[in-house]
């Protein structure tokens, strides 16, 4: 029994990969390959990962958007718990980090569940909404730059269908949210979303110390 969460020291997080991870093989080459990139540490892990897959198969996910797509370990991760049909819209600017992603969606199988945009993911979601995908989206996972983190979540809230999540990852920013030193323009940003949300009567929202940190917001109309 505990009143708050528990730290993971390096040999407790090591005994939680060990007793609960349930790995794929595209993943694991996956971590493998980001982990010898200067970037490495912008990937989400692996705990996170297989937590996202439960939350779409709970969710009965058919259709995802993830904004921030990096070298592809949330969206490979999530396209293996997607059914047959299933789709997830991708939006990044970086032809180099996805193309490591590409890779990774053909190994894993799940390439044909995956429609890769090129751009600001700001215009990518405002041709979604004035193509008419408004409300069809059940689960939107934000993870690209920070400073636009606002302007990515309002408008995830447009694309979700009432009942979608809204997945914000890099709620706690290491630490420096707290830290009244850190004054930049992405923890900044990170603090005024975390405050918006949790006061947002729009959604139901909890923030979890997993990964980075991770809030979850399900769209309540």
């Amino acid at each position: 029994m505990s009143v708050r969460s528990l730290g993971l020291s390096d040999e407790l997080h090591a005994y939680l990969i060990a007793s609960s991870l349930r790995d794929h093989d595209a993943l694991a080459e996956l971590r493998d390959e980001t982990a010898r990139m200067p970037e490495a540490r912008m990937q989400i892990s692996p705990e996170q990962g297989q937590f996202m897959q439960l939350i779409v198969e709970l969710t009965g996910a058919r259709k995802i958007i993830e904004v921030g797509t990096f070298t592809g370990y949330s969206s490979t991760a999530m396209a293996l718990a997607l059914p047959a049909d299933g789709r997830i819209v991708c939006c990044d600017v970086s032809e180099k980090f996805t193309g490591v992603a590409r890779r990774a969606w053909t190994r894993a199988g799940v390439d044909g569940k995956i429609d890769l945009r090129i751009g600001p993911g700001v215009a990518t979601m405002d041709a979604l909404i004035e193509r008419g995908e408004a409300g069809t989206f059940d689960i939107a996972f934000l993870d690209a730059d920070k400073a636009n983190y606002d302007a990515y979540y309002e408008r995830a809230l447009v694309l979700l269908r009432v009942g979608g999540l809204v997945m914000v990852d890099n709620v706690l920013w290491s630490g420096r949210v707290i830290d009244p030193g850190a004054t930049d323009a992405d923890t900044q940003a990170i603090r005024v979303l975390n405050g918006k949300i949790q006061k947002d009567p729009r959604v139901t929202q909890a923030m979890l110390p997993i990964g980075d940190g991770l809030t979850l917001a399900r769209k309540r109309a």
